[in-house]
């Protein structure tokens, strides 16, 4: 079983819908808590860093075999919990060595500035393992989290998308949260845009015992 932390309930659909695609028969246990984005994004992720392991802890005593945090920005610290017994994964570090493999110039869309931080540190991490130089710039999508925090899911894609339109100069576009992801689609810009869900949870699978498939190129 892999265990999913999450900090929007609106993500247990979009994996659940992924692992039905791409991993059918693999048990998925969501646990939701909100509240740590909302003070992860006031107080800095720090400050929920034994929150997060409390939650990692109760998932590794349900059975969990491995457990994927798929908020950008609590990952870091999720992923540094240690002796939980079972391996800690963030959704976004197989999107972030992508992206790096693209090339030098990686732009970094987000609607919370909060995810800035964690994103482009992990960016960063993996072009040193790879040898890679790379430029990170970011860029906030001004109104998209108000409207998805409303509901109005397609006003917020519509913001995602044309943010990444907007972009021309670059090797690479990241979509820095889970919930942009849908954007990925509506996209026209030539340069190629990547989500992590798809990948993450990938890679998730594979470290609960389950072999990861074989994904096409800016999934």
């Amino acid at each position: 079983m892999l265990a999913l932390l999450h900090t929007s309930p609106l993500h247990v659909p979009v994996f659940d819908a992924l692992r039905d695609v791409d991993h059918p028969g693999l048990e998925l246990r969501h646990l939701v808590d909100e509240e740590l984005l909302s003070r992860a994004r006031a107080e800095g992720p720090e400050a929920v860093a034994g929150d997060v392991r409390a939650a990692l802890r109760r998932a590794a005593g349900l059975g969990a075999r491995a457990v994927l945090c798929t908020c950008s920005t609590i990952g870091q610290v999720a992923e540094a919990a240690a002796g939980i017994g079972v391996p800690v994964l963030r959704v976004d570090r197989p999107m972030a060595s992508a992206a790096v493999a693209l090339g030098p110039r990686v732009v970094v869309l987000a609607t919370v500035e909060s995810t800035f931080g964690p994103t482009v540190a992990l960016i960063e991490e993996e072009a040193r393992r790879a040898g890679r130089p790379v430029a990170v710039r970011t860029r906030l999508v001004p109104g998209a989290w108000e409207r998805f925090e409303t509901g109005d899911a397609e006003g917020h894609l519509r913001l995602v998308s044309a943010a990444a339109d907007a972009v021309t100069d670059a090797d690479a576009i990241v979509l820095a949260q889970a919930s942009m992801t849908p954007a990925q689609h509506l996209t026209t810009t030539t340069v190629p845009v990547l989500s992590s869900p798809r990948p993450g949870l990938a890679a998730g699978a594979e470290a609960a015992g389950r072999p990861a498939p074989v994904l096409h190129s800016g999934e």
